[in-house]
């Protein structure tokens, strides 16, 4: 029987509404109630869901375990302040917030409360991701490209920190070397921040990574392909699947794993084999949520820490800076 975990959530708008259903499924939660100050939200939430609604955030705090922030950006810093001063567990989805600043004093704290907090980068879930976890990934370039319709729902922020921050944290996940150079162009065009954004990351181990985000596309791509030595992998997260091509020197001996034999000029032979992931397909909200309660119940530490949320906020506040450096140059 797993142990209980009482959670609060907060925002019950698209999203929350999903972490509702999710947690009410999870095995080991109980949902104590949930705040939202929007009453159409929150009428929505109770006839669905038929769960209490706090008039409070500090109230709801106060009776949960920990709590789950699903709520507009801009809320994001004082619900989780509030909360690890009252030493609750926090998941809160990215972005930290909207401020670098928040965002470092956010890690400050919970590394002096000693809670669990996790950030809901919910790509790294992605089965595209996740069938990639036994191999050897040692990245030289990355190219990406996450396209969207527009949706007003994300305008909160720019395209950089509603959409691209996905990329940044896998990349950063991926590199690990530090950033020694950012370039980055960007529009506004249907909102106050920028809808579209392209950087260039460059790393002190000489990876280079090429990231565009749109949120005014027609039509959404989510595609990521990585080039490294002997290999190329092309990951498709809207598919939820992977790609992988190598180069061997010697005749494949994996049964069923596809090749094509290359004859080369010096008369010897090179193997490209080719397979795609069959990682079974996953609920990746769910299972970030049931991760979450197994590092609260078993001590584990968490798969996304705030620290890595606050570095995927501080490359793409970077970004960020260097778009408007732009911006200004070009007005």
């Amino acid at each position: 029987m797993a142990k209980v975990v009482r959670i609060g959530v907060f925002g019950v708008g698209h999203l929350g509404k999903i972490h509702v259903r999710l947690l009410k499924e999870i095995q080991g939660y109980e949902i104590v109630g949930f705040f939202d100050p929007d009453d159409t939200n929150a009428e929505k939430a109770i006839t669905e869901f038929g769960i209490k609604r706090f008039d409070s955030a500090k109230k709801l705090i106060d009776q949960c375990d920990a709590v789950d922030i699903v709520s507009p950006t801009t809320t994001h810093f004082g619900i989780a302040h509030d909360a690890i001063k009252k030493f609750k567990h926090i998941f809160i989805e990215k972005p930290l917030s909207t401020d670098l600043e928040e965002a470092r004093q956010l890690v400050s704290l919970v590394d002096e409360a000693r809670i669990k907090a996790m950030v809901g980068h919910v790509e790294r879930f992605n089965p595209a991701i996740l069938g990639l976890n036994k191999k050897t990934i040692k990245p030289l370039f990355i190219e990406v490209h996450r396209l969207a319709q527009f949706n007003p729902r994300g305008t909160d922020v720019s395209v950089v920190l509603d959409l691209m921050i996905h990329d940044i944290d896998i990349i950063l996940s991926l590199v690990k070397a530090n950033v020694k150079r950012i370039s980055a162009s960007g529009v506004a065009i249907l909102s106050k921040s920028p809808d579209i954004a392209n950087a260039r990351i460059e790393f002190d181990n000489g990876c280079v990574a090429n990231v565009t985000a749109s949120r005014i596309s027609i039509k959404n791509m989510r595609k990521m392909r990585i080039f490294q030595p002997g290999a190329y992998i092309s990951m498709d997260f809207l598919a939820k699947k992977a790609d992988l091509f190598k180069i061997e020197d010697t005749m494949p001996v994996e049964n069923g794993l596809q090749h094509i034999e290359i004859d080369l000029p010096d008369n010897t032979k090179k193997y490209i084999t080719f397979e795609t992931t069959d990682k079974k397909d996953v609920n990746a909200i769910k299972m970030e949520l049931e991760l979450f309660h197994k590092s609260i119940t078993q001590n584990k530490p968490v798969p996304v820490s705030v620290l890595d949320g606050f570095n995927a906020m501080d490359v793409a506040q970077q970004i960020l800076d260097k778009i408007n450096q732009q911006l200004i140059i070009t007005k």
